[in-house]
């Protein structure tokens, strides 16, 4: 493609960059992402793809902007209030980067809507704040070949990883088979949570979106980022591959998707 004068001027940090140039910022104009949430981890992961120049950016959540996401949240403001966060999202990355493409979903993901929703994207970042969701992005996920950029965050620490069995890599169900016993993990409303934290992880999901879509470096496949902002100590885990995983394993037993909400209430109790 032949970049105009704007988009040569606004993107001339990238072009310069060896890893990238040109042709890495045609990948990135051309690449489509989704982000499942636009809180606190999907909030500043979406505002640096646009800025990056992502070309098509999705946007899922069924959530109105509250005074108390504006601690952390940051695709939206004051004079938002009250309003869709998908629509103050679009808007936000509209004046940001005229080149993005937003499509909005005001929805909850379902069993019934995931794959319709999901389709037509290349990398999908989770940004949830539900166990029920994010069991169901991995399955479907891994039922259509995506690589799913994870992360999660409470109070001073945060975690990333990226799930991506079909490229060898385990996917959140290896990690964890279960969902934790209510009050193992309370979210952020319950438990709290240092509004920088997020956009920390959001912007370690970010990166590992982009060098997914031009394919350069070391993702995060098969490891897990682990961040404590009280130590200011950053740690690596390693991931394994789980071969008896029901969903990516050798011999799987789910293979299709279930009814999430039952499964994380069974599994807890």
């Amino acid at each position: 493609m032949r970049f105009t004068e704007e988009q040569i001027e606004r993107y001339s940090r990238h072009i310069i960059l060896p890893q990238v140039g040109g042709i890495g910022q045609e990948k990135l104009l051309g690449a489509r992402v989704l982000l499942v949430g636009t809180g606190g981890l999907g909030a500043p992961a979406g505002f640096y793809l646009a800025a990056a120049g992502v070309g098509t950016i999705g946007l899922v959540d069924y959530d109105e902007v509250e005074l108390s996401n504006l601690q952390r949240q940051i695709l939206h403001g004051t004079k938002d209030l009250g309003r869709p966060k998908v629509d103050s999202g679009r808007e936000t990355i509209a004046d940001l980067n005229p080149d993005v493409t937003v499509n909005t979903y005001n929805l909850r993901l379902t069993s019934e809507n995931i794959m319709e929703v999901i389709k037509d994207y290349d990398v999908v970042l989770d940004g949830c704040d539900n166990f029920p969701t994010r069991y169901l992005v991995n399955d479907a996920c891994v039922f259509s070949g995506k690589p799913v950029v994870h992360g999660s965050v409470f109070q001073f620490e945060g975690q990333a990883t990226v799930f991506a069995p079909h490229l060898g890599a385990p996917c959140y169900r290896c990690a964890y088979p279960e969902p934790p016993p209510p009050g193992m993990a309370p979210s952020c409303q319950e438990a709290g949570v240092l509004g920088v934290i997020p956009g920390l992880i959001g912007l370690v999901q970010a990166v590992e979106t982009i060098k997914l879509i031009l394919d350069i470096g070391q993702p995060l496949m098969g490891r897990l980022l682990l961040y404590n902002a009280l130590t200011t100590g950053f740690q690596t885990l390693k991931l394994y591959k789980d071969p008896r995983c029901p969903v990516c394993g050798e011999t799987p037993t789910i293979k299709e998707l279930i009814d999430y909400e039952e499964f994380c209430s069974l599994a807890t109790h």
